[in-house]
């Protein structure tokens, strides 16, 4: 697969992410496939630094924001109580409070929610932490995510907006976003900001103050991109956040890979003055979950760095980069980017065009793209996408994916790889109970033919169970 048709295939993010209140992507005590840096050894990690926050500056309000920025999406999970495994996941509130307060004494002072992660439980648990700290001492930045048609009526919004004000027990937001804009294209902003009268009635309450800063994140048409910025007179955005990191970047993409261009996106905000927020830093993880031979070339390179480092500090290199957001689930995550951005050491052309190559490498191994978001949860037939799909991904990422039966490995391979599965997915949740029906393809920001990789895997799980 070549450069272009794979970024076709990983940047593009289209739909109408029409989840409502079911995206979860929180992590759960024990969970290494969530740990997205299990490539790495942290026994004897190297504490960071306080008072070395490196900070870049909002123009419209003069905000000093941290250039790391915490994404609250996959907060740290209760252990499910074996008497009752069929009860709601629950948030570990002690240890979000844990690693916000960590977050603060190392000057992230960011946190990026919405109404629809963690089941809808990310804004809660968020305001009970940052309610424990001065409300001068942080921003956060939250999303009117109106995804499902009941919430594109003007009340259904503000009824959205104002709910996000009680669960994070503010009275103003720093950071409002649009959330996901460009999936559905023209038809769908205008369903659900611009016919409604919503944008008029954001606007109003930016003028108000309980509004400080106003933008959207951007995933699928470039479009929509365009159109938002050429009325940027009209809007003023104060921020927006994209989707950016060293294999998305496409310094020389056509007219018609605009949408899945990183260095599209950051060279329009760049023009206007907009800083730009960003997102996938890390591709959902898989850019610290890399085929071993190329962690021999990063480890080779700077064998004390972490391979999430490299993805970090090449987002912070551009000047217009206000924040890079992190969900950073378990304290070595967060111990790691802070390491990474305490200060910052921004890269140099060599280095970068260095990452290029890496990039190069990684797209020679076609593994399915997903950065387990699970925009696509719940599917209505229960199967467990994102872990399907990270299972299959992580062992061909380490090069342990039975392929090969005259290898003499196949038999020891195929049974760990049945047997793996099995331990994180359950029968009635696995590949071959998908139908096709399409559901989950307008909600996934990749754009991932999903029910086309099930099937793949579905048959490739029933070659490794017939021995063939």
């Amino acid at each position: 697969m070549d450069r272009r048709d794979f970024l076709k295939t990983i940047g593009a993010a289209v739909g109408t992410a029409a989840v409502g209140s079911q995206l979860a992507s929180c992590g759960k005590s024990g969970d290494s496939d969530l740990d997205n840096f299990n490539n790495d050894n942290y026994e004897n990690q190297q504490e960071p630094p306080t008072g070395k926050m490196t900070y870049r500056t909002t123009p419209s309000t003069g905000d000093k924001v941290s250039i790391l920025g915490y994404g609250m999406m996959r907060l740290p999970m209760m252990e499910k109580d074996e008497k009752n495994p069929d009860a709601p996941d629950e948030i570990d509130q002690e240890q979000v409070n844990k690693l916000v307060d960590y977050a603060m004494e190392h000057g992230i002072n960011y946190y990026d929610t919405s109404p629809v992660y963690c089941q809808g439980k990310s804004e809660r648990a968020t305001g009970i932490a940052l309610k424990r700290h001065p409300r001068e001492s942080f921003y956060v930045a939250t999303k009117l995510s109106n995804f499902s048609e009941a919430a594109w009526s003007k009340d259904g919004a503000i009824a959205m907006y104002r709910n996000s004000m009680k669960e994070l027990q503010v009275d103003y937001i720093d950071y409002y976003l649009l959330h996901a804009v460009g999936g559905g294209g023209m038809d769908n902003l205008h369903s659900r900001y611009l016919d409604s009268g919503i944008m008029d009635f954001l606007l109003e309450e930016r003028k108000a103050g309980r509004i400080r800063n106003l933008g959207f994140s951007f995933h699928g048409e470039a479009e929509v991109f365009d159109w938002l910025l050429a009325h940027n007179d009209q809007y003023h955005w104060d921020f927006v956040q994209i989707q950016m990191n060293y294999v998305d970047w496409l310094p020389n993409y056509t007219e018609e890979q605009k949408n899945v261009s990183a260095a599209y996106l950051y060279g329009e905000l760049d023009k206007l003055g907009i800083p730009a927020v960003i997102m996938e830093p890390l591709l959902g993880g898989r850019l610290a979950k890399l085929p071993k031979f190329v962690i021999k070339k990063l480890k080779e390179r700077a064998p004390e760095k972490s391979l999430a480092s490299w993805a970090f500090r090449y987002c912070g290199t551009p000047k217009n980069i206000l924040t890079v957001l992190s969900g950073m689930t378990y304290m070595e995550h967060l111990k790691d980017n802070l390491l990474a951005y305490c200060p910052l050491k921004p890269l140099t052309d060599e280095e970068m065009n260095f990452l290029y190559d890496v990039a190069d490498d990684i797209r020679s191994v076609e593994t399915v793209p997903c950065t387990a978001c699970a925009y696509c949860m719940p599917c209505p037939y229960g199967i467990d996408i994102p872990t399907i799909f990270t299972h299959y991904n992580k062992c061909l990422n380490e090069g342990i994916l039975p392929s090969n039966p005259n290898d003499s490995e196949y038999t020891r391979l195929r049974r760990n790889y049945l047997i793996g599965l099995s331990r994180k997915v359950a029968p009635e949740r696995m590949p071959d109970h998908c139908i096709g029906c399409g559901e989950c393809l307008s909600h996934c920001p990749q754009e991932i033919k999903i029910p086309h990789e099930l099937q793949k895997i579905d048959q490739f799980i029933n070659d490794l169970k017939a021995n063939i």
